[in-house]
């Protein structure tokens, strides 16, 4: 069966298109008429390639309970992705070639969307082997180790590129672990914290820190660098600069473009995160979104039980997937964001750092992978409504206008509000 989709409005082209897949591939775009076995009319919406989140915990294996890779995707499917990277901090870790191939095989019985995995570092040998089930990349959480320890897995992952099919991406989770720990305890021993404490134990400059110093040891190996969650202005600052002579890239999430840390005086340990909500001087804002920014959502849920241990025992994760597509085209119809950015900062930009060639574009041979946009449909978001096993979210309750109301999956409906 082939499938036409017609009256699409494509960003950066006047008029209308149909567009023809065949075995889940492009095959024709035109403005005449296609004929097909299914057509699909989305009534002179706005289709975009399918929308890549580079940043996702599903959980799956071992805390299943919060989210797994079946409520994740569907969750990502109704918030218009098509296509998911997953970290590797589950239970076990997703740092042994066993663990590697039993969490791909689990994506493969479950998800209803287009998946990727990062793979955790280990010893040279360990990760030799896991090279073989092709990460995407591999993933280093900073906060967790010491400054020896990250010189020699930059080193490793140095070796690894050179001696076998590792593309050489590393994506970092960019805190310094002595800065966390040092001022963590001062404000433990403190009589009493109030939720705003976290951010103060997790400083601005320790992100800055561990930015400056990832970017240091990705160049002295020749590696190329994403950085995750990015959410200081002036780590924006140091990436863009190394940008200019080395492969540098970063993504934004939507909690650290669009609150700061007063939403702690508000939503208390519900926002907790790392890192955490910056102070406004600090932070990074909507403003800082160009056509060359990608949105990485860090999902990740938790029980509300997780949420509510108090400042420094709850757990740190915010669940995005079904609200950052509205909370950006809202700003787009709010004059903030430009549209014509929409599908790179979800899509392109995401495909070409991670290597995925056959996304990210509506081309004749790319995947059939789209997202469709509807720019006026209004809306409350209603936790209650989301496929996520989550049952909170700082934007609960939030107007918005604008959402995504189809995903296509290499040619197959997934999602369909249309």
């Amino acid at each position: 069966m082939d499938l036409v989709i017609k009256n699409c409005r494509l960003v950066d082209r006047l008029g209308e298109y149909n567009i023809k897949v065949e075995d889940g591939k492009i095959a024709d775009i035109s403005k005449t008429h296609i004929k097909g076995d299914d057509v699909i009319d989305i009534k002179n919406n706005y289709i975009m390639p399918g929308f890549i989140d580079p940043h996702i915990h599903f959980r799956d294996p071992g805390l299943t309970q919060k989210e797994d890779f079946k409520t994740g995707s569907l969750s990502a499917a109704n918030g218009g992705f098509t296509t998911v990277i997953d970290m590797p901090n589950t239970v076990p870790k997703t740092n042994t070639y066993k663990a590697l191939k039993e969490k791909i095989q689990i994506a493969k019985n479950k998800s209803v969307v287009n998946f990727e995995l990062q793979a955790g570092h280990n010893t040279l040998e360990e990760m030799e082997k896991m090279v073989t089930l092709n990460p995407i990349s591999f993933k280093i959480f900073m906060d967790l180790e010491s400054d020896e320890n990250l010189e020699r897995i930059f080193e490793d992952l140095s070796t690894l590129k050179d001696t076998t099919d590792y593309n050489g991406l590393v994506a970092t989770h960019c805190e310094k672990k002595s800065i966390v720990e040092s001022e963590t305890a001062k404000l433990k021993a403190k009589k009493e914290n109030k939720a705003i404490d976290y951010t103060y134990g997790r400083p601005t400059i320790s992100e800055d820190k561990s930015v400056k110093q990832a970017i240091e040891l990705a160049r002295a190996n020749n590696l190329k660098l994403h950085i995750c969650h990015l959410s200081s202005a002036k780590s924006l600052n140091l990436a863009k600069d190394a940008s200019k002579s080395m492969p540098v890239s970063w993504e934004f999430t939507p909690h650290h473009l669009l609150l700061d840390n007063s939403a702690y005086n508000v939503y208390g340990t519900f926002i907790k995160t790392n890192p955490p909500l910056r102070p406004k001087n600090e932070s990074v804002s909507v403003k800082d979104l160009d056509e060359n920014s990608i949105i990485g959502t860090d999902h990740a849920p938790h029980t509300l039980e997780d949420k509510t241990k108090g400042v420094w025992s709850s757990s740190p994760g915010i669940p995005n997937l079904e609200t950052v597509v509205p909370l950006m085209l809202t700003e787009v119809n709010k004059g903030n964001i430009d549209l014509s950015i929409i599908p790179k900062i979800f899509s392109e930009n995401a495909a070409k750092v991670y290597g995925l060639e056959n996304k990210g574009e509506i081309a004749i041979g790319k995947d059939a992978d789209f997202t469709v946009i509807d720019l006026k449909r209004e809306g409350k978001f209603n936790i209650d409504e989301f496929e996520t096993k989550a049952e909170y979210s700082p934007f609960d309750g939030w107007n918005y206008t604008g959402t995504a109301i189809m995903t296509i999956v290499n040619g197959k409906i997934v999602m369909d509000k249309l």
